[in-house]
């Protein structure tokens, strides 16, 4: 999909936010390939993948996803869903996020922070457009098989699915959670389940302040700027 690439997909495209910030969620974060029950989050438990672009150019990089809590939401019980990746500095500490989404994985908040910066919390107002446009994007996805894949963390027996397009495709296994995820294959990125975490905790700590775009973009300026 595009930085998370399968899982999930336009929800980061509803956000009313710079295309920096969208990118920290992934333009494919929270796709889903039209199947609701791939949702299936355990407080304390995640995975952890490697996404490789088709550009050799550049580097692999390092994503995590865990369920650090719980909380009651207008839909009901709410799972905070945290995402952890690499900053724009290779080899640097990963950034996280987290999304507080219920059973039908609607958002609720969403709350940012960058290494060392305080927490803030971002809007997140989609539009009847963005509403559709994921309703769309997630009809495309279809079930075409099921198959045992090998991956770094392991042998999943998985389902199969492909876009209608043929521009990605997606392995996924009960035995994975939050999302389900085993592999990835997309037009331009790649991505594999690298190790199944336990034990997860919340990593964005401290006071969550309300979103201020000119101390978000002070903030990643100084994460891009050499040590």
């Amino acid at each position: 999909m595009k930085r998370l690439h399968v899982v999930l997909l336009a929800a980061a495209g509803c956000l009313c936010l710079s295309d920096s910030v969208a990118a920290q969620f992934g333009a494919g974060l929270f796709s889903k390939p039209n199947i609701a029950d791939i949702f299936k989050p355990v407080v304390g438990s995640g995975a952890a993948y490697e996404q490789q672009s088709n550009d050799q150019k550049r580097p692999s990089s390092q994503m995590e996803m865990t369920v650090v809590g719980k909380e009651m939401t207008p839909g009901g019980e709410g799972y905070w869903l945290e995402i952890g990746h690499a900053g724009a500095k290779e080899g640097g500490p990963l950034m996280y996020s987290k999304v507080l989404v219920d059973k039908d994985f609607r958002f609720t908040k969403i709350i940012f922070q960058q290494p060392g910066q305080p927490a803030m919390e971002l809007p997140y107002n989609p539009s009847e457009n963005g509403k559709n446009h994921m309703k769309d994007e997630l009809a495309k996805w279809h079930q075409v098989g099921s198959e045992t894949i090998t991956v770094p963390a392991g042998t999943f027996s998985c389902a199969h699915w492909k876009k209608d397009d043929g521009t990605e495709e997606v392995w996924t296994s009960d035995k994975v959670t939050p999302l389900a995820m085993v592999k990835e294959v997309g037009k331009s990125n790649s991505m594999v389940l690298t190790k199944i975490i336990t034990g997860a905790t919340d990593h964005i700590t401290g006071p969550v302040t309300k979103f201020d775009p000119k101390m978000l973009q002070q903030q990643m300026m100084q994460q891009q700027k050499p040590q």
